[in-house]
Parts: structure tokens; C-alpha cells; sequence
């Protein structure tokens, strides 16, 4: 696609909301059964509070939500936390910010096709025992879905996105109808399973920890709010109006879902444990290593619709397709963040450049990647992953808040209109409330999920950190080398010509033709003696065609070719250090990928050596051979190949003719 079609891929806010609110709303799915597993530790004494949980992280999930609104009116280009860290908090709090939200749109891809990958072995076996396998193939579906364009990606995802919303609705709509007002009593598969207690008698500060343990657990339906902040740029304008209101839209909605599931797993009875295979007791009996653990959504939609149902089937199969392009929302913002750090030199300069479909491919596939290595690590289970989640997303909403808050402050300083400074002022209650509870989420996660498994993101993000100082160090550093003096660029004293043979053949040839025209103060011709015979005959060539270039020939008893020439090169500089050495090496074109296999690439190899000798140019002089002209010669008029042949000829590239 066309640079100037870029407006194209802008979205409208039905489809931005299947975009960027995938993963905030699948989150429903998993969050509420963290909060049963938690409190299964006890038994289930206490999975009749476990409604007040809901309540409590509707409430943080509403607060949250109203604060974002506020962050996409204030900074709608796109950086979202980093970027008000970095305004508010400065480089440190900026980079904190932008390290915990890297970690954070990683486990967005590995939590989410991991759930959905278990919600869909909830229906077939085969899904549930190759769960690794099926988990990193979907990572390389959503990957070329996605390399395709933000548009596309966002059409292919919004049919399911709604029809799991819908679904979703249906269930906790009829489910309560049914409990409530026509009194049935609703039962999930597992109502007649006993969960055995791992911890019995819980009083005093245990008690206190696992309440506060599953409180945290139920916080990961917050995961994926932030996406829509960083993502203002793909809305269409007025882009922080329609980014607000999708932001509005998401937040209903995930908060009625979540609170509805919540209220129908207590209401059907389900029981889940953190180890199904000896905490969950059938008939008596420990349910065994073969027990597959139904998730959440597969229960209730069982106890309202009947197991095996039409309705039970098509919310199994939403559900895990919603979860898998939960991922989406982290495919559109870890590239779009990832392009703002490398602006700002922080990340590879690689990240910011659009790929041919617009996207931000670079930053795609290094998603792709570090997700697929999360979840063969972690075997793609949703537990073991879910313990690393939720942290960098409470560092990036606490750090935002306070720099949301210095922001309204700092305006506040010098606003004199009266209406302004009202709006002003309710904003900064709104962000402040938003940093009290996500501060002390942020607590809550780190005291409760450090042990297991948190640590890896408080190690993960220093690093990431660091990392990101070092890249915008070198990169300051090149701006310091590169630049020019105050008087200028000195011309050099002389220039020497040296031209590399191993053959007097046409390419051979031209190149002392070419550096002849060039006319540098000295020109000589370097061969390498690896073979006596071979050098007699070039000695013999060269005398008989009377070379108007002096040749100069190199021994190595042990047959290397670069290392004599970078000796004789490092030679003339030390002779003369104010000179400049030009090193003109000929080299033909091949333009078939596997006649590259058929040469040596010393040329390339030498290249790269002589690169890194101060005051040493290296020129290369090309001869096309015949393949390599007829491959020009089927190239598009807009200068493409055929689409059959762009993939197998993107390798074509210069040999030398040292070979």
C-alpha cells in the first residue's frame, strides 16, 4: 500500500472497538475463575464472598476506565503512559513505564491464546493434549493476519469479538432470568465435586494474604484498557472523541460481563481448583492427572443452557476465538509503542518503519516472537502465565495517574478561565482516585504475586530498561561522532587506488578501467598468491595485455586471502595516516537464489573488514551476468518482480571474483 493511502487504515469506532478492546473484554473469560482458584486454596467456605470481589474490581475497572478517558483528551498522539510518564516523570519514569508495558503486551498474547486455547480443549480432546503445539500455531496465524494491515486485521476480528459480547449477554441475561425470577436452580457439572482444602483454618494475616491474593487475581480483567490510550493515532478523527467513546463502550461492557459470569458461578456452584488433579474429589476420589479442568464460561454456559446444547457449543467456540484475538489488541499496540520508543531512540530505528501493508511489521514479528517463546516455556498454561501479567500493566496505570496528575497541576498553575480550570480540576479528582487504587493494586499484586512468578517481570523490566538507556546512549553517541567540525571536513593529502584481482577477466578488467577514471595521486593491482601456477598465469596475462597498472602480488603460505590485504592496506596507513586508501573490488551479479550457493562471498566478507580500518573507502564495481540481467528485465514497470518470484530472489546480491 501507498504511503499516501495511511488515512485509509484509520478506523471507525465499531471496528477499533473489536481492535483494541478484544482483550479487556475477553479478560472476562479467565479473570473471574482466578478469583474461585484462589479462594479454592481454603476449600469452599469462601467462595460465597466471592461476589464481593467482583464488585470490588468493577469499581477499580469503572475508575480506571474514567481516568483513561482523560489521558486520550490530554495526549491523543498515541504514547499513551510512556509518553505522559515521560512528560510528567521524566526519562526515568518514562522508561519505567515503557518497560512494563513491553512485558505487558507480551503476556497479552501468551495469556490470551493460552485461555483460548483451553477454553477450545474444553470442547476437543485433541486441542486439550497438544495444548503448546495448537497455541504457538495460532501465534503464527494472528501473526500474518496482522502483517496484512491494521484494517484487515480489525475486519476478520469484529464478527467474533461481537458475537462472543452478544453471547456473553444472552448467558448472564437468561441466567439470572432463570435463577431469579423463574427460581430454577442452576448447576454446573462440577456443583457435585468437593474441593480439598491445601490450607485449613485460615485466620489473622493468611487469611488477610489469600483475600488480598484473590482480589489481585480478579484484577487481570483490567489488562488491555491501556491499548486504546496508545492507540488514538488509528482512530479516525476526531480520533480522541471516538477513542474516548469506544473507551466508554469497552468499559460497560467488560464491567456487566464480568460481574454478571462472577454472580452465575456462585449461583451454579461451580468448583475449580489451582491442582484439579488432587484437590478436586469425585464421588470421593481425587480426579486424577486425565481430569481436563472445564474453565469458567464452558460451566456456566452448561448449567444455564444444558451440556452439548447448541448455545453451550457456540459460547465455547466465541469464547476461544474472542481470546485468541484478545492478542490483536497487543499486535496493535506493541508495535505502535515500539515505534514511538524508536523515534524517540530508545529502540532499534528498525521498529519505526511501516512495513509494505502499513503495518509495523518489524514490531509485529518481534511480538510473535517473544509471546511463542512465553508460551513454550511457561507449556501454555493460563495459571503458571497469568502470575506474570498483571504487574507491569499496575506499574503503567500508577506511574500514568501521577503524571496525569502533575499534568493537571502544572496547567493549572497558569489557566485564568474559569470554565477551563473547573474541567481541569475535575479531571485531576478523577486521575487522582485512579492513582489511589491502582497504587494500591499495584501493592496488593506485588506483595501476593511475587513468589509466584511475579519476580520474572520485576527481573524482565531493569533489564528491558537498561537495554533501552544503552540503545539511546549509542545512538547519542553517533549523533556526538557524526557531527561536522566548525571548519569543516579536511580534504585528504592523497588518495591511493589499490584494485583487487585474482584473474584478468572482464570485471577484472572494468574495475581498472573505473579506477583509472577516478584518478587517484597512486593505483596499483593486488593479487593474493594462493596458487603458484595461477599467479604465474595472471603475471603472464597481465604482461601480454601490457596493464597500464602496476601489479602487486601478495604470498600466503596459508592460503588466506583477506588477511594479507588488510596487512598491506594497514600498511600504506601507517606510512602515510593522513592519506585515504580507495580499495575498488569487481564483483559479478547472479540472480538466481541458488547459484548463491555455488560462491565463496569472500568480497562480502572482506568488505565487512575493511569497513572498520579508519581511512580505507571500499568501492565496489558490479558486472551483471546473464541471469542476473534476465531477471531486471521481468521486473513490473513500478520496478517489482512477479509475485511467483519476489520471495525467491530478495536474496540476490553481488560475488566477487576472488573465487
Amino acid at each position: 500500500m501507498r504511503s499516501d493511502r495511511l488515512g485509509e487504515t484509520l478506523l471507525r469506532k465499531r471496528i477499533a472497538l473489536p481492535i483494541f478492546a478484544s482483550d479487556p473484554l475477553s479478560s472476562v473469560a479467565y479473570a473471574p475463575q482466578e478469583i474461585f482458584l484462589v479462594l479454592s486454596i481454603s476449600g469452599i467456605v469462601y467462595f460465597q464472598y466471592t461476589m464481593w470481589f467482583a464488585v470490588a474490581v468493577a469499581v477499580l475497572m469503572a475508575t480506571v476506565v474514567a481516568s483513561y478517558r482523560q489521558n486520550v483528551h490530554a495526549y491523543p498522539s498515541g504514547g499513551g503512559d510512556y509518553e505522559i510518564a515521560m512528560k510528567n516523570l521524566g526519562q526515568t519514569g518514562g522508561l519505567t513505564v515503557a518497560s512494563a508495558l513491553l512485558v505487558d503486551y507480551v503476556l497479552t498474547v501468551a495469556v490470551s491464546v493460552a485461555a483460548g486455547v483451553d477454553n477450545l480443549g474444553s470442547a476437543i480432546g485433541f486441542v486439550g493434549e497438544h495444548k503448546v503445539g495448537v497455541a504457538l500455531g495460532i501465534i503464527v496465524l494472528l501473526t500474518l493476519v496482522n502483517l496484512r494491515g491494521v484494517k484487515e486485521a480489525g475486519t476478520a476480528f469484529a464478527i467474533p469479538t461481537y458475537g462472543f459480547v452478544l453471547g456473553l449477554f444472552v448467558l448472564i441475561g437468561w441466567g439470572l432470568f432463570k435463577a431469579i425470577v423463574l427460581d430454577d436452580e442452576l448447576r454446573a457439572p462440577t456443583a457435585d465435586y468437593e474441593v480439598v482444602a491445601e490450607e485449613v483454618g485460615l485466620a489473622g494475616f493468611a487469611l488477610v494474604f489469600l483475600m488480598m491474593r484473590a482480589f489481585a487475581s480478579g484484577c487481570a480483567a483490567l489488562t488491555g484498557i491501556e491499548a486504546i490510550a496508545n492507540g488514538v493515532p488509528a482512530f479516525r478523527e476526531p480520533k480522541s472523541k471516538n477513542a474516548a467513546t469506544t473507551l466508554l463502550v469497552m468499559g460497560t461492557m467488560a464491567v456487566t460481563m464480568f460481574a454478571g459470569l462472577v454472580a452465575l458461578g456462585v449461583l451454579s456452584d461451580l468448583k475449580v481448583a489451582e491442582h484439579p488433579e488432587t484437590d478436586i474429589l469425585i464421588n470421593g476420589m481425587p480426579a486424577g492427572p486425565d481430569y481436563h479442568q472445564d474453565p469458567i464460561i464452558a460451566q456456566v454456559a452448561s448449567a444455564v443452557f444444558g451440556d452439548g446444547s447448541f448455545a453451550f457449543v457456540y459460547l465455547t467456540a466465541v469464547t476461544a476465538l474472542v481470546l485468541f484475538f484478545a492478542a490483536n489488541t497487543a499486535y496493535n499496540g506493541f508495535p505502535l509503542l515500539g515505534s514511538v520508543l524508536a523515534q524517540d531512540g530508545f529502540l532499534p530505528r528498525q521498529l519505526r518503519q511501516r512495513g509494505d501493508r502499513l503495518a509495523y511489521s518489524n514490531g509485529i514479528v518481534l511480538l510473535a516472537v517473544a509471546a511463542g517463546a512465553l508460551v513454550y516455556a511457561f507449556d501454555a498454561e493460563v495459571t503458571k502465565l497469568i502470575q506474570l501479567y498483571i504487574i507491569g500493566v499496575f506499574v503503567s496505570f500508577t506511574l500514568g495517574q501521577t503524571g496525569m496528575v502533575r499534568h493537571w497541576t502544572r496547567l493549572l498553575r497558569t489557566e485564568t478561565e474559569p470554565n477551563a480550570r473547573t474541567k481541569m480540576k475535575r479531571a485531576r479528582v478523577i486521575n487522582s482516585v485512579g492513582l489511589f487504587f491502582t497504587g494500591s493494586v499495584l501493592v496488593i499484586v506485588l506483595i501476593t504475586k511475587f513468589t509466584h512468578g511475579a519476580y520474572l517481570v520485576v527481573i524482565a523490566m531493569p533489564i528491558l530498561f537498561l537495554l533501552m538507556k544503552g540503545i539511546r546512549a549509542h545512538y547519542d553517541s553517533i549523533v556526538v561522532e557524526l557531527t561536522p567540525p566548525p571548519a569543516g571536513v579536511t580534504l585528504p593529502s592523497r588518495i591511493h587506488g589499490v584494485v583487487l584481482v585474482s584473474r584478468l577477466h572482464t570485471p577484472a578488467l572494468r574495475a581498472l578501467a573505473f579506477a583509472r577514471a577516478t584518478r587517484p595521486d597512486t593505483l596499483i593491482a593486488l593479487t593474493v598468491q594462493t596458487s603458484p601456477e595461477s599467479t604465474q598465469h595472471l603475471l603472464r596475462e597481465w604482461a601480454d595485455r601490457d596493464v597500464p597498472v602496476p601489479l602487486t602480488v601478495l604470498d600466503s603460505p596459508y592460503r588466506d586471502v583477506i588477511g594479507p590485504i588488510l596487512d598491506h592496506v594497514r600498511g600504506i596507513r601507517r606510512t602515510s595516516p593522513r592519506d585515504v586508501v580507495c580499495v575498488f573490488i569487481p564483483e559479478y551479479v547472479v540472480g538466481r537464489w541458488w547459484e548463491q550457493v555455488l560462491h565463496n562471498h569472500t568480497a562480502l566478507r572482506l568488505k565487512a573488514r575493511l569497513l572498520f580500518q579508519p581511512g580505507v573507502m571500499v568501492t565496489s564495481v558490479p558486472w551483471q551476468l546473464g541471469s542476473a540481467e534476465s531477471l531486471e528485465a521481468r521486473r513490473t514497470p513500478g520496478g517489482d518482480l512477479p509475485a511467483a518470484e519476489r520471495d525467491s530472489t530478495t536474496g540476490t546480491a553481488a560475488h566477487d571474483v576472488l573465487d
